[in-house]
């Protein structure tokens, strides 16, 4: 459970389960989801969407960023901020994120409005050594040899 100092507010996120070296680990959450949660779950926000009523997709992403670090900087106990690099070179970053074993980046216009789905405004780079995306092209191919 996790109180934040507001009524209202909907945030964009992921909830995950990290190790000692801060990386998710996607085997634990799957066991999670079989119990009734755990302690370690949290959820790791990107971006706030509304808050206290006031739709806030349509603000530019920097706005909505210091939206969001203003409520999280405190700190909430269950949901904590997704880092954020700014001014680097993405392939850099990329490279470093995967030596890390994290799933990938996701490079955004600081001018961008908030839409659901993809968009040439966000990008999201893949990780394709990640235990994750395999899992998930795994999936992805049994699902085509399946008889329809």
């Amino acid at each position: 459970m996790c109180a934040l100092p507001v009524n209202s507010v909907t945030l964009d996120g992921e909830v995950v389960i990290c190790g000692a070296d801060g990386v998710s680990q996607f085997d634990r959450m799957s066991a999670v989801f079989g119990r009734r949660g755990s302690r370690e779950a949290f959820l790791y926000a990107f971006d706030i969407l509304e808050l206290e009523g006031q739709d806030l997709r349509a603000e530019r992403w920097e706005a909505r960023r210091a939206l969001l670090e203003g409520l999280l900087g405190a700190g909430a106990e269950g949901v904590r901020l997704c880092e954020h690099i700014e001014d680097a070179d993405g392939a850099v970053v990329f490279r470093a994120a995967c030596n890390m074993g994290l799933e990938g980046i996701v490079a955004k216009r600081s001018d961008s409005r908030y839409r659901s789905g993809r968009c040439r405004d966000w990008v999201k780079v893949k990780n394709i050594a990640h235990s994750a995306i395999e899992r998930a092209m795994l999936i992805a191919l049994s699902k085509r040899r399946r008889p329809g």
